[in-house]
Order: structure tokens, then sequence, then C-alpha cells
């Protein structure tokens, strides 16, 4: 699945990055260049990564018989990203089940959202809210490894069995979804600028090897820049060996000392693709769409900003629904699953805000119940089952020795 450079705009707005551009998102955070990681924060917290939290499911928190003592309420305290619902949705599921839904967008980034929730499960206390948004790759794998995500009661989500998509069942982070379900998905890619560049790269190793040499933008985080290396470098980023990450490494050094690699970029990077610092660089798929749309929507006004997707394959990565410890209302987080998977319901969300729909039957609806078939028909809204294969997703790492390796070998990489 590759989207060439006359693309129709309006089919970017399946190509999902982190609701709205991430460089707003941080600035409304307050996180700049260079801000610690989860582990790095949580350290200057006091709550060390190793010494987790005893499981809940030993505690018989999540268990069947804990779940059966679980009675609804009519309150909701959601936590979610801004842009990230169809306002109407919310309404409608008060009014289908009686539950009234406090919905509040403190979600900016995930490392600073759970620094500030896992000091307060560690002291054993409430976060405040009964269903959180978050992304796989560190964040729920801490999250899961701290035991601080409730086991699911999957008898309550009998719409997610029936019309999820199958790539979004039993992920590699959430073996058999005990934990989580998906919200919504997304991809990491390749951007540039169509007036400049007339033969684009097709591949993480021809943005390596660029002639633009001097302007080539690549991320700077432990994820999306080496998962995408392993890809392009054959290899499976769940499987790979320290050894093959050394060698993924190996053309990624060669191109940022030999001055291809202008720079590794935050969410800065697409401020240097506007203003021409960067020709072509890895993006963050959404970003693209939002430096490309007009501004009398909201967008930057740089209808040349365009995306490709590697032909190799790119990273797929899934926001997800779930549960913390001492959640006040844990079967009302466990209906809004359910409800959210609903074809009707899952329709109205994807034409409202453009990500990868995890129910493939909503499709249908958003065509020919809601017209609106530059959503239907993009395949970056509902991809194919081929598009998906080709994908991989963001590491999952063993245990903290696995991960402190990887940083090892890639910080170096993109911090020198």
């Amino acid at each position: 699945m590759r989207v060439g450079p006359d693309i129709d705009p309006a089919l970017w707005r399946g190509l999902t990055a982190r609701r709205v551009s991430r460089r707003d998102l941080f600035k409304a955070a307050g996180v700049t260049a260079g801000a610690m990681g989860l582990s790095a924060i949580l350290d200057a917290c006091g709550v060390a990564g190793s010494q987790a939290s005893k499981s809940p499911s030993a505690t018989g928190v999540g268990s069947q018989s804990w779940w059966d003592q679980q009675k609804k309420t009519t309150q909701l305290d959601f936590a979610n990203w801004p842009l990230y619902i169809d306002p109407s949705i919310l309404k409608t599921f008060t009014k289908q089940t009686g539950i009234n839904v406090t919905y509040q967008t403190v979600i900016n980034d995930n490392d600073p959202f759970l620094a500030k929730i896992i000091p307060a499960l560690q002291n054993g206390q409430g976060t405040g809210y009964d269903l959180c948004v978050n992304t796989n790759g560190g964040p729920m794998d801490r999250l899961i490894a701290l035991g601080f995500v409730i086991p699911l009661d999957h008898r309550k989500i009998p719409n997610f069995f029936k019309y999820a998509d199958p790539n979004v069942k039993s992920p590699t982070y959430d073996p058999g979804n005990k934990y989580t379900v998906t919200w919504q998905s997304g991809f990491t890619a390749i951007g540039y600028n169509s007036k400049e560049v007339k033969n684009p790269p097709k591949t993480f190793n021809e943005l390596l090897n660029s002639p633009y040499k001097g302007k080539v933008g690549m991320f700077g985080n432990n994820q999306d820049l080496p998962c995408p290396a392993l890809v392009a470098a054959g290899y499976d980023v769940q499987t790979s060996t320290p050894d093959q990450w050394k060698k993924a490494a190996e053309p990624v050094m060669r191109a940022r000392d030999n001055g291809t690699i202008r720079a590794f970029y935050d969410q800065s990077y697409i401020d240097s693709l506007e203003n021409g610092d960067i020709l072509v660089t890895q993006a963050w798929s959404g970003d693209i769409f939002i430096a490309a749309a007009p501004k009398s929507i909201g967008g930057d006004g740089y209808p040349e900003m365009r995306l490709n997707l590697p032909t190799e394959g790119s990273i797929y990565w899934h926001d997800n629904m779930w549960i913390p410890l001492h959640a006040q209302n844990p079967v009302s987080s466990m209906m809004m699953m359910n409800f959210v998977y609903d074809p009707p319901i899952a329709a109205r969300n994807a034409d409202f805000i453009w990500y990868v729909s995890p129910v493939p039957s909503a499709k249908d609806i958003v065509l020919n119940d809601l017209k609106d078939p530059s959503v239907a028909n993009s395949p970056l809204v509902f991809p194919t089952a081929a598009d998906i294969a080709k994908t991989q997703g963001y590491r999952v790492w063993k245990d903290q020795a696995e991960e402190e390796e990887w940083n090892s070998i890639w910080e170096p990489v993109y911090s020198s």
C-alpha cells in the first residue's frame, strides 16, 4: 500500500497520526525537544520500573468472580486525546445506557500523562479515570508490567469479538486482549515536499540514500526510528536480535555521518519540512495531512506536502482502551468498550476522526448511510488485509534489561 504524489488530500484523512498535529499537542503540554522518556520521568518520581506492584490477577481484581461483584453505575470518567471522538457518540451512549460521561481531553502525549497517574497507582490510589486511551510500544507494556491495568471481562464486550478486525485481536503487546482493546490505529511513514522532490523515496533505505543531502529528517525516538530500520533491513521487529539491531543501525549512522541526515527530530520535524530546512523525512502520517490541508479547515496550508507508505512495510501502531487499577466505574468502562465496537457507532467515529477503524464493517455504513465515499473508499481508513499484512508493530520488550540493551544501541544513533 503506497500513497502516490497525486493522491486526493481527502483520502489522507485515513493516514492517522495522533489526533492533531504532534507539534501542537506537545506545545499545549509544554513538552519540548529533549524531553525525558517515561522511564526517566518515573525514576525522577521514585517509581522504579523494576519494582512492579502486585499483579491485579493475583489479588483477584479482574477475575471473573471480581467482575461478578461489580455493579453498574451511572458515571464514567473517560480520559482521551483531543479531537479523538465524535462528540455526539457520548450523547448517544448516555441516552442508551443512562451513564453520564465526564470526558476529559487530558492526554497530549503518552509519557507525561502516565508520569502523572503512575505515582498515584503505585501508592494504591485511583487516577480519577475509569477508562484511558494510550499507545502500544512502551506505554502499555509498562502499565501492564507494573500491574496497573485491570484485566477485562470478555463477557461484557461481545461486539469486540463479533466485529473487530482480526488485526486488532490478540496483539503482540497484549495476547488474548487480556487488558486492552484498540481504539484506533495509525502509521509511521515518509513525508516530502512535492514541489522540490520529483522522485520521492518509496522505501526507508531510499530515504537514507536520498540525493537531497542535508535535507533529510529522521525520528529521534526509540520506536519510530529503530522499527522502520529493522523492517527495511528485512528483520522481524519482534524476533530481531541485538546483533540485528546493530546491523540495522549501521546504514542510519552512515547517513548521519556523511551529512545526508540533517537532524533527528521530535514533533518539530513538520516545521522543518514546511520551512524548507528538510525536503524528505520520516513522518507521522496525520501531521502531513494537517500540513497539506487548507487553513480554512484548520490545516497549515501547504498543499505540496505528500506522504508515502514504505513499500517494504510501514509501522502500524494502536491506541488502546484500558481500565486503570482502582477505577470507580469499571462496568461503565466495559460498556463503553462494547458500545464503540457497534458498527454504526464505529462508522460515526471513523467519519469524524479519519483514523484506521478497528471495525471493517463500518465501511459500508460510512459509504451508504453517512454518504462519505472519500472516507469509506480510502484504503487508509479501511485498509485491506493484504495492506496490513505488510506492516509491523512497535517492539515489545521482554523485560527492562532488553529495553535497556535496545536503548544502548539506538540512543547513540539519534542522540549524537
